[in-house]
């Protein structure tokens, strides 16, 4: 019987750069992220100190797609995965090695509209409470909606419409 293993990794902390999405020659998508964790304590003489690590953090597929859009240098995430470490041979014959973070699960902690915000072209760009970004359409200068035209009529006949709750479906 095998034994049982676990490798799994839970961080928070801050974008060092902007994401970087490529590629693999079979249509895979691949995000590569920097992500910057902090550890904070008080030496015994009352010094405070902090401590950064830099982590090295790859997503795939549709969650490489998302994080692309989504994240800018500076946000605050959230990201779960696995360990996964690489080696290889580097040109000058040396033996060479990293080690990265693959996600499966990425949540943006913070509500703060980023400096980059609109990084797809989207004029009007807004954020709702969770920190995902999402786009407002431009006004429509002099046009009338049909919206618009059913809530004129409804205002100018003074009629007011009664819902009974037996009709509500949930």
């Amino acid at each position: 019987m095998a034994s049982r293993s676990l490798n799994k990794v839970m961080l928070i902390g801050n974008l060092t750069r902007d994401p970087e999405l490529r590629y693999t020659p079979t249509g895979a998508a691949v995000c590569t992220i920097g992500l910057a964790t902090n550890r904070y304590w008080t030496t015994e003489s009352g010094e405070k100190k902090e401590e950064v690590e830099f982590h090295r953090v790859v997503a795939w597929n549709k969650l490489a797609e998302l994080c692309s859009q989504l994240l800018v240098k500076g946000r605050k995430i959230y990201v779960e995965g696995r360990l996964r470490t690489n080696s290889w041979k580097a040109t000058d014959g040396t033996q060479r090695s990293t080690t990265e973070v693959v996600i499966e699960d990425m949540i943006i902690l913070d509500s703060r509209l980023p400096a980059q915000a609109g990084k797809a072209g989207v004029a009007g760009a807004g954020e709702d409470g969770a920190g995902t970004t999402y786009a407002q359409p431009a006004p429509t200068a002099g046009k009338q909606t049909k919206k618009d035209e059913h809530e004129e009529k409804h205002e100018s006949s003074g009629a007011t419409e009664t819902v009974n709750p037996d009709d509500i479906p949930f």
